[in-house]
């Protein structure tokens, strides 16, 4: 199956082409590059890369959240676009499983955490068996900086961008997995899709959308109320 893949939920967004789970190439997205402006030129380069027309793509897949609120935006309308003008189906990934399937432990507790601001995080636990297999062990949540790093569990490997600055306050019994993976990788979200595209899974083209699994800091002031977290 013919994949390009969308990552735009950070600073370091990319895209990428893949053949099932075969990474075929990937380009690096500057902060700029994310515009729905330049985005479109980005994509066109890579399949002229890879010798592939436009109606020839069978997947997109992009992230979804949670991330940039301009990013996840930028994104997943541009995926949808592309699969409408394509014919091509369309799945949505949460970026938190992306950094965690990037993961190159064997097994153990994954906690995988990105800057929700505010000295909030965006966290996402999992459980990788021996073989391999990753296991979701709770849903998205949005918790204080403080309230994280009381509760990590002994043995946690932590991984996520937002480490950079987390790193110097990590309890001694937990360990981070390597810089390298750290960001999320347009072709780990075409690798995830092709997971799920496999086991059955299919978004729907016209409801598909980002998740922020927290309101914005104009909505909250507009609502007048504290910061509320939304479903996932």
């Amino acid at each position: 199956m013919r994949i390009l893949a969308l990552e735009t939920s950070s600073l370091h967004g990319s895209v990428s082409t893949l053949l099932g789970d075969k990474v075929l190439s990937e380009v690096d997205l500057t902060g700029e590059k994310r515009t729905a402006q330049s985005l479109a030129p980005a994509m066109q380069s890579l399949l002229e890369t890879v010798g592939w027309k436009p109606n020839e793509i069978e997947l997109v897949a992009v992230t979804v959240g949670p991330g940039s609120f301009t990013g996840l935006r930028v994104g997943v309308v541009t995926a949808k676009t592309l699969a409408y003008a394509t014919g091509a189906a369309v799945i949505g990934v949460n970026t938190l499983d992306v950094i965690a399937f990037q993961s190159r432990e064997s097994c153990g507790i994954i906690s995988a955490v990105i800057n929700a601001h505010r000295r909030q995080l965006f966290t996402k636990a999992f459980y990788r068996v021996e073989g391999g297999t990753l296991n979701m062990d709770q849903e998205t949540l949005v918790v204080e900086v403080d309230d994280y790093l009381a509760n990590l569990q002994p043995n946690t490997i932590v991984t996520g961008p937002f480490l950079e600055q987390l790193k110097e306050r990590l309890p001694s019994n937990v360990s981070m997995a390597d810089k390298s993976v750290w960001h999320p990788s347009a072709a780990t979200v075409g690798q995830l899709a092709w997971l799920n595209y496999q086991s059955g899974k299919r978004d729907d083209l016209w409801t598909l959308a980002p998740k922020y699994y927290r309101q914005s800091a104009a909505e909250e002031k507009l609502a007048g109320s504290k910061p509320k977290v939304l479903p996932g």
